[in-house]
């Protein structure tokens, strides 16, 4: 324990030099700092290089030099903009396909070893890397059919040894997190542990390949009677724990206007798609693709908006989606009391709250919007505004909605950097109302009744043997409780000790704090 803990200390030593060293730190203001860091960070802006403060993205870059996990990391906390601020989860975003690719002769080794045979024998041609981002790399190769013809793949490769690495680091920030949730009342209400451990989740998916192949054929089943979307076919022939194989997209980056003008594409309408298409994912299918930036989005000749790198997903059930789609609804027919009703029906906010109180604070954020144009109305600065709100009322960061509001925020980045005077809820509104048609109308109704039955027959059958598990608890506890409870005196013993190991514990925390701010001093 001793031993992970030094370690803890110097991988934030470090991490703090570099934080400092990019100018991180000293984007902070030492008066709204607690007394005993702002001398920190007053060192912080003297080691910070010259040119720091002109530079745009220095969350990134110093999370860059920190390593995979950082980077990781920092893909992860931009999609927290209630955790790091709007503007940091914007430079956070840039965090794609930067990292360095790990070289032509380890990729063929990697897909050798995955297939037990040489990748001659794979792939007929495997050419070099195309993309490099944390966790894996893509290169384009060439796929010998059955039938002796050739077509062109995209084949992902895990970074050797990255899941050691990933594994080490998430112990650091697991810990890190307990300690600020045990000394920190803001760190609790934002679950940083259970921040970490979605991250970690997240990590440990996105490195097991055939995880991200299976979310490939999901979406593509979802959306197979979608004529204007597409999903890319997984070979599963070659593909494995650590090497993907997907068709090869020729398409259009959403990124480059200048090519899709070219192309003759309507701008207008791709847009308009891409905003459809992620609210049928989320609403209807309850499963969506969660990091739809420019990068991920091509559109190919036929016009389909095609969607790639499936390692990031989200998924809802039933009472988020039904959530999601009355808010969006109730913003659209400006129906506030409805809107906070939601909330509380969903559990979202504590019922000591006052449902008008709420309905009058929501409306505060709405009816601005419905004074605006299309143009002038923002979902980042919608989202914002609502964290604000949810913090007042005592709201619990929601886990399972999170990756969802992050995905709106770059979703509605991608769709107005395609046509700037796009409406948001004019768009959105006949996803929505379509979904409550089918599940909120008559027809939904039937179907929820049918599953209820459905449930209190299923109940029905396990009823008996619940009630003969329930006589027997009631027995235990009647003859544990007859002569009243009373502790050992091992089981004293035992909790004296448990209580001394957790001060001395503490003790050792605030030395490990103590070495990680002087390595950032010397450093």
């Amino acid at each position: 324990m001793i031993f992970l803990l030094a370690a803890d200390a110097a991988r934030l030593a470090r991490a703090g030099y570099v934080l400092s060293r990019e100018g991180v730190l000293s984007l902070m203001s030492p008066a709204a700092a607690p007394p005993l860091a702002r001398p920190l960070l007053r060192i912080a802006r003297l080691i910070a290089r010259k040119d720091a403060g002109t530079r745009r993205a220095r969350f990134s870059a110093a999370l860059s030099r920190l390593g995979p996990s950082y980077v990781k990391l920092g893909q992860f906390l931009a999609t927290r903009p209630d955790v790091v601020g709007a503007s940091v989860a914007r430079d956070l975003e840039v965090l794609q396909d930067q990292m360095p690719a790990f070289g032509q002769d380890v990729a063929e080794q990697t897909v050798a070893d995955a297939f037990e045979r040489p990748v001659g024998e794979v792939f007929a041609v495997f050419g070099p890397a195309v993309a490099a981002a944390s966790i894996a790399e893509v290169h384009k190769a060439e796929a010998r059919e059955a039938d002796g013809s050739v077509a062109a793949v995209a084949v992902k490769i895990l970074r050797p040894g990255v899941d050691r690495r990933f594994a080490s680091d998430m112990g650091t920030f697991r810990r890190i997190a307990r300690f600020a949730e045990e000394h920190f009342a803001e760190a609790r209400r934002l679950k940083l542990q259970s921040v970490v451990d979605t991250l970690a989740r997240s990590v440990s998916m996105e490195m097991d390949l055939r995880l991200e192949a299976a979310a490939y054929a999901e979406l593509a089943e979802n959306t197979r009677e979608d004529p204007e979307v597409h999903v890319p076919r997984v070979d599963w022939n070659r593909s494995g724990r650590e090497v993907l194989t997907t068709e090869w997209i020729d398409g259009i980056k959403l990124s480059d206007r200048a090519g899709l003008l070219a192309a003759g594409h309507d701008l207008k309408e791709i847009a308009r798609i891409v905003m459809q298409s992620f609210l049928q994912q989320a609403m209807r299918d309850g499963f969506f693709h969660a990091d739809m930036h420019p990068g991920n989005l091509f559109v190919d000749a036929q016009g389909r908006l095609v969607v790639v790198d499936c390692g990031i997903m989200g998924r809802l059930g039933l009472k988020e989606r039904r959530f999601l789609a009355e808010i969006l609804y109730g913003f659209i027919t400006r129906n506030w009391r409805r809107t906070a009703e939601v909330h509380f029906e969903a559990g979202y906010v504590p019922m000591h709250h006052s449902v008008d109180d709420f309905a009058l604070a929501i409306r505060a954020i709405g009816e601005p919007i419905h004074s605006r144009t299309a143009d002038q109305i923002s979902m980042a600065r919608l989202l914002a505004l609502l964290l604000e709100v949810t913090a007042l009322f005592d709201m619990q960061t929601r886990p399972e909605l999170l990756l969802l509001q992050k995905t709106m925020v770059v979703v509605e980045g991608v769709a107005r950097s395609l046509d700037p005077q796009l409406d948001m809820w004019t768009t959105a509104a006949p996803v929505v109302e379509d979904w409550i048609a089918a599940n909120l109308g008559p027809s939904g109704q039937l179907q929820r009744a049918g599953a209820g039955l459905s449930e209190m027959g299923h109940f029905a059958t396990t009823l008996p043997g619940l009630l003969t598990r329930t006589a027997r608890v009631m027995e235990q506890l009647d003859a544990a409780t007859r002569d009243g409870l009373a502790l050992s005196p091992g089981s004293l013993e035992g909790i004296g000790k448990a209580e001394a190991k957790r001060a001395f514990w503490g003790n050792v925390a605030l030395w490990i704090i103590a070495i990680s701010l002087l390595g950032i001093w010397l450093g």
